[in-house]
């Protein structure tokens, strides 16, 4: 197997979609983060890449709560041993673009109304890196006040801007230190959550479009498979899909090609032989005419011409062209309509009694002909043939009513059988050969369907033929002419 086609088997493009997922949400991640609150673009060191073993990312300073926490919290460690004389110096020294930090402001009062789940979340960051402090260190926090009016008790380091925050750090020599925090969004980051639902969207986004590519040739292979069973002339299936899938295929059609020549040789063969019987037939009726006993010799005649008949039907059955013809969208009401129009004027007793406008798809030819045999098994066995059409779910039944005698229902499945004939039981003057089910029931589930028989609670027989709906037809039609 070349390195081509273990790249197009489905193990490698499962493999080749779950990487392609992994790639296109960081992708989608990282372009998140960039459109992701523009105002920090023109700030410097407002945004920074990171990319390290297993791990890649956008990460903003400013809006990092645990970055401005250590931050905060080293400063805060500077301070609270130096004198109160240095410290201005030491804040000029470690001065932070992200915050502005302030000596001797105005105390903050630090109540719920001033804070918020990000400050809250900031607020205790500094506390937890400063908790080991001894004397320890009292930190509190503030958001500007909602309408420009200051809460009470809240005291002021400068004019407040909007989505500035404000940490309040009480040295050990109770001088106040306070960190100025512009542009501090209101709701946490969401980074990990953004980066989750990204492979999570990307993610669904290319399972469905790899199983939707791996379903329709597994889907247009399962509709080949059904085809095979009502058309087996069909075109062999169009390879495609994965190499597993590939190989099946052309499986399935060098299956269907054997099967073919098979029912071609098979039909070749009967008709040779129906073919060769005729010479010796006919050397047999010429000796008939040499026998002097007259009841001997139109018995022999009979047996002659019921051979003959027989013969006539193998061939015509085995030569028939009409299997050869394409299926069409066909009005079932019209077609059984016409049928039994034509028995009428032929003085025969047919009546149709369902709607118009039943369209499936079929080869009308070989669906007229089976009809046909139903009506006129049903005019010779019971003097009436009544044809209706019954729509279902999913299938079309044609239903042919006659009065006659019935059958058994132990003989209802062998009359199905060529040759087979119930003589004895229905009317010996108007047997026939025994093929009009055999080919009914053939045509039928050559279009997917079936022929079975019930006798009638009032009397009579009831042939029933039926065939797949249009729906279920229309995709063997469809799948057929591509």
């Amino acid at each position: 197997m070349t390195m081509l086609s273990k790249l197009n088997g489905i193990a490698a493009r499962i493999a080749i979609a779950i990487v392609l997922a992994v790639i296109l949400s960081v992708m989608m991640t990282i372009g998140l983060g960039l459109a992701y609150d523009n105002a920090f673009e023109s700030r410097p060191g407002g945004r920074h890449f990171i990319f390290g073993p297993g791990q890649i990312g956008v990460v903003k300073p400013r809006q990092n709560p645990g970055m401005l926490a250590g931050k905060i919290a080293v400063i805060v460690r500077a301070l609270a041993p130096s004198a109160p004389a240095a410290r201005r110096g030491i804040v000029a020294t470690i001065a932070e673009p992200e915050m502005e930090v302030v000596l001797e402001a105005p105390p903050l009062l630090e109540a719920k109304a001033c804070l918020d789940g990000h400050l809250n979340l900031l607020l205790q960051f500094v506390r937890m890196q400063l908790e080991e402090l001894s004397p320890a260190i009292l930190v509190r926090a503030c958001r500007p006040p909602l309408h420009g009016d200051q809460p009470a008790g809240v005291g002021d380091a400068g004019p407040w801007s909007a989505d500035e925050a404000r940490i309040e750090a009480t040295l050990p020599d109770r001088e106040r230190v306070t960190f100025i925090i512009p542009d501090y969004p209101v709701h946490a980051g969401y980074g990990s959550l953004l980066f989750l639902f990204s492979i999570f969207f990307v993610a669904v986004l290319v399972a469905f479009w790899t199983a939707r590519r791996l379903a329709r040739p597994i889907k247009e292979f399962a509709r080949g498979a059904e085809r095979l069973g009502v058309d087996l002339t069909a075109p062999p299936l169009v390879l495609r899909g994965p190499q597993e899938l590939r190989t099946t295929i052309a499986a399935f059609n060098r299956m269907q090609d054997r099967l073919q020549r098979f029912l071609e040789d098979r039909t070749q063969m009967l008709a040779a032989i129906s073919h060769d019987l005729r010479a010796p037939l006919a050397r047999l009726r010429f000796r008939a005419e040499l026998v002097t006993d007259g009841e001997q010799q139109r018995k022999m005649f009979d047996d002659l011409d019921v051979m003959n008949a027989m013969i006539d039907s193998t061939l015509a059955f085995a030569r028939d062209d009409s299997r050869q013809e394409p299926r069409r969208l066909v009005d079932l009401g019209v077609l059984v309509g016409d049928a039994c129009e034509d028995v009428a004027d032929a003085g025969g007793k047919a009546s149709y009694l369902g709607p118009r406008g039943v369209d499936i798809p079929c080869r009308p030819t070989l669906v007229r002909r089976a009809v046909a045999n139903l009506i006129d098994n049903a005019i010779k066995y019971g003097a009436v043939a009544r044809v209706k059409i019954v729509r279902e779910a999913d299938r079309v039944a044609i239903v042919v009513d006659d009065d006659g005698p019935g059958i058994p229902p132990e003989e209802q499945e062998k009359v199905f059988a060529p040759f087979y004939r119930l003589d004895a039981s229905r009317d010996p003057g108007k047997a026939g050969v025994g093929l009009g089910l055999s080919v009914a029931r053939t045509i039928a589930r050559e279009h997917g369907g079936d022929v079975t028989l019930a006798n009638r609670d009032g009397g009579g027989l009831s042939a029933r033929v039926e065939l797949p709906a249009e729906k279920v037809a229309e995709e063997t039609l469809n799948l057929a002419a591509s």
